[in-house]
């Protein structure tokens, strides 16, 4: 006995499957004209800092460290959160092209190159003292 053959359905419509739902909304009334001229909110101003950086010391050391120089960023504000110290090494790491760590509340960037790091810390905001 052989089973009867499977009903197949048409996915091949020629009408859309929205069609029917044109209806559903005719009772809207909602305006739409090709020439709104609704106002348009002015772009926010640019984005400052909520806090001032403040100043922070630079320092050359190789104390400990194997005959190696690393420059050390100290004396960072006391209102600063971890979370901006932690950026602010990141960036100056990329822009110095070296590594280096976040110790407590300083940051040691592998390397002589007081200049760039100088450099990359007054392009965050900070006014920077210490090792020219």
């Amino acid at each position: 006995m052989r089973p009867e053959p499977k009903k197949r359905i048409n996915t091949q419509s020629d009408s859309s499957p929205l069609a029917g739902m044109d209806a559903a909304f005719a009772g809207l009334d909602v305006p739409v004209s090709p020439d709104d001229t609704s106002p348009v909110a002015p772009p926010p101003p640019p984005t400052t800092p909520v806090w001032k950086m403040g100043r922070v010391v630079l320092r050359r050391e190789s104390a400990h460290r194997g005959g190696k120089t690393v420059i050390v960023v100290d004396d960072f504000a006391t209102h600063l959160p971890s979370s901006v110290i932690e950026t602010v090494a990141r960036k100056v790491r990329a822009a110095c092209g070296c590594g280096g760590t976040i110790k407590g509340r300083q940051i040691e960037i592998q390397g002589d190159q007081p200049a760039k790091v100088r450099v990359a810390l007054e392009a965050e905001g900070f006014t920077v003292a210490g090792v020219k």
